[in-house]
């Protein structure tokens, strides 16, 4: 599993397009291997096995929205991250560009 994980945010439009094609994009064009996944918020409603994946790797790299949101929701989900896994804040990014 790559260390980068990119939310798509899909059922939330919290975030501008733009910026998440953006992020998208430079991740795309970089050589670090990187997954996408739809929504964290809906898998952590599910609790997602894959979040235990993610919370295991504590090279974690997760580009989403706000920290202590995405912190949340895998506590939510009964995986915990570990205080080294990098959260990237889209909603910082979208507010700077405007």
């Amino acid at each position: 599993m790559p260390n980068t994980i990119y939310c798509r945010c899909a059922f939330a439009n919290v975030i501008p397009p733009e910026i998440k094609d953006g992020h998208l994009e430079r991740l795309c064009a970089g050589e670090e291997p990187f997954e996408a996944v739809p929504d964290l918020c809906e898998m952590a409603a599910r609790r997602d096995p894959k979040l235990a994946e993610i919370a295991a790797d504590p090279a974690a790299r997760i580009v989403a929205c706000h920290p202590r949101a995405v912190r949340g929701l895998f506590t939510q989900a009964g995986t915990p991250l570990p205080d080294t896994t990098e959260i990237v804040n889209m909603r910082e990014t979208a507010e700077e560009a405007s």
